[in-house]
């Protein structure tokens, strides 16, 4: 097979992975590969509000936190959650 998706652990879904140009796959195949990002791209919805509950949780520890070292690790978590989440949205808008 020349295409397929393969699960990517930051973003918390699989993603498409294909060998050759979009145009060059045969209709039913393009189908295939339609119906399944599908069914995909309608979970990351809840996918994002899973990483923006976890930056609530950060961002209540970072207002509790007064080790500055702390604040920073906790600081660089919430912005990597708000990257995941940039990518997400990304990924979710693309057909």
């Amino acid at each position: 097979m020349s295409y397929g998706f393969v699960y990517d652990s930051r973003l918390g879904i699989p993603v498409p992975v294909l060998s050759k140009e979009w145009e060059t796959y045969d209709h039913e195949t393009q189908q295939q590969m339609i119906l399944t990002w599908e069914k995909i791209r309608g979970k990351i919805p809840d996918r994002i509000k899973q990483l923006e509950k976890n930056i609530e949780r950060k961002q209540e520890q970072l207002n509790q936190e007064e080790n500055f070292e702390k604040s920073c690790q906790i600081n660089s978590d919430i912005s990597d959650l708000a990257s995941t989440i940039n990518d997400l949205w990304i990924w979710y808008r693309t057909s």
